[in-house]
């Protein structure tokens, strides 16, 4: 067996055209969405991420600002910008880049964002309205994943799911957002004993840890759906996930690609949520 790929790029570009679609009408009835990066310090790959949120805010139509600031604003000052884009009626989505300067709490940071306009879905709000199965923004990253299964065409209802990782950004959303679809969810983390116990039981893996090659070839049963969210340099310098891919792409029955699989789907689903907080304002 030979798994299907399940291409991120190519769900990004239907998602993003559908968004493009729906930003346009809404334009038109004189609310264009509008999304505010913050960016505090010099981090290099900060930087990049900022560029590629922006540049993907302009080409589906949406009004994009970029805050830069240097890595010496004090806390109070960004509280403060946050407090003004929270009253800024042309901003639907406010995303602060993490990581911030070590002398800024980010907790503190994002609990001051508006949760109406917590497009990243980082806010206790919006975790919490995930908990609960109600109305708010999900997290970027784990959003797109599910999507992504979606992609397969397999329903996840009493499927067995292992999510290895634990992270509140990534790992423990991702399960809530599988328990919401009815699947049977193990979490799986550092302290896990036998892994691949676990994950040779699982009709759907998502590896979410940072470590190169944490999911093998023998931790798959055959057929099973692989999601790959790790971002990872091998030996040579060249991108890879927690999933050897080439070894698991012989057992699987889908996968994700890295890069190419839930990289696009983050930034996507962040213009996805932008876009929704605009049209809840404008309902």
């Amino acid at each position: 067996m030979t798994a299907t790929i399940i291409d991120g790029n190519a769900l990004a570009a239907e998602l993003r055209a559908d968004v493009r679609r729906r930003a346009a009408a809404l334009t038109a009835r004189g609310v264009r969405p509008g999304l505010a990066v913050v960016l505090v310090g010099e981090d290099p790959a900060s930087q990049v991420y900022v560029g590629k949120k922006v540049q993907a805010c302009q080409d589906a139509g949406l009004h994009s600002v970029l805050e830069r600031y240097g890595a010496e604003l004090t806390e109070a000052a960004l509280l403060d910008r946050i407090a003004a884009l929270n009253a800024d009626p042309a901003i639907h989505g406010i995303l602060v880049q993490l990581p911030l300067p070590k002398h800024i709490d980010a907790q503190k940071v994002i609990a001051a964002i508006d949760p109406a306009k917590d497009v990243d879905g980082f806010h206790v709000a919006s975790a919490g309205a995930l908990l609960t199965g109600t109305p708010g923004f999900w997290s970027c990253t784990p959003y797109g994943c599910m999507k992504l299964i979606e992609r397969t065409g397999i329903d996840l209802a009493g499927k067995h799911a292992v999510v290895i990782g634990r992270s509140n950004n990534v790992g423990k959303p991702m399960a809530l957002m599988l328990l919401q679809k009815n699947a049977t969810v193990t979490i799986c983390h550092s302290a896990t004993a036998n892994l691949k116990h676990h994950t040779l039981q699982a009709d759907v893996i998502v590896a979410a840890v940072g470590r190169q090659n944490t999911v093998t070839a023998d931790m798959v049963k055959p057929g099973a759906v692989v999601i790959d969210i790790g971002m990872n340099r091998n030996a040579a310098g060249k991108l890879c996930g927690d999933v050897d891919f080439a070894g698991v792409r012989e057992v699987a029955g889908w996968i994700t690609p890295v890069p190419g699989g839930v990289g696009p789907m983050t930034v996507t689903m962040l213009l996805v949520n932008t876009l929704e907080a605009a049209e809840r304002a404008a309902a």
